[in-house]
């Protein structure tokens, strides 16, 4: 009876433990998933990261007669087989210039994928002052095989920038995005209401 009572026991406890690994284990999971929207969450609350502004229009804003650079970076995550690039390197605007720019994006396997980007700008302080009006960030991207989508970019460098002594001095500013893989499409890369991003599938 001592023998049963202990193996009863000893059963009990594994199966605890097992019920406890795969309570963690759907955890990372479920995070892993969140990952991409609760960054995007955290970074618009505490501009953490270099996160960029992200506003409505550039109407009213002041152009200065001050020139600086912003460069275009272009990563892709391990896991996603995407060739991923801008158009330009770099451009060079008036501070409180509204500009342009597009990113490229082919699926070069055989299978469907779907992406989706973060962003981030350096100096980080400078995200405070790097005002994007439409971007492709945060949406589930989906691509064919094969497939190439053209992803715009419009933004600005608000002109407070030459009031703070942390960041006044800067000459160039980097936005870099990254493309992770993503589980399954959501929504589009852009909507009718936002022509500046609409994909151009070529």
């Amino acid at each position: 009876m001592t023998t049963d009572a202990n193996g009863d026991q000893a059963n009990r406890q594994n199966r605890k433990v097992a019920v406890t690994c795969l309570a963690v284990f759907s955890g990372m999971i479920g995070l892993a998933y969140a990952s991409v929207p609760l960054y995007d969450l955290f970074c618009k609350v505490t501009g953490y990261g270099g996160t960029p502004n992200r506003v409505e229009t550039a109407d009213g804003v002041t152009v200065l007669d001050k020139d600086i650079t912003v460069r275009f970076d272009a990563n892709t995550a391990p896991g996603l087989p995407w060739r991923f690039d801008a158009d330009q390197r770099s451009v060079t605007l008036k501070i409180g210039e509204m500009r342009t720019i597009s990113y490229r994006a082919i699926n070069t396997s055989d299978q469907p994928t779907v992406g989706t980007a973060t962003f981030n700008v350096t100096p980080a302080a400078a995200g405070a002052y790097f005002s994007k009006i439409a971007c492709f960030c945060f949406t589930q991207q989906p691509l064919k095989p094969g497939e190439e989508i053209e992803m715009g970019v419009t933004f600005y460098v608000d002109p407070a920038i030459v009031n703070d002594p942390d960041i006044n001095q800067a000459k160039t500013i980097t936005l870099s995005y990254t493309f992770f893989p993503a589980s399954k499409p959501e929504k589009p890369v852009a909507s009718a209401a936002d022509p500046a991003v609409l994909p151009n599938r070529l």
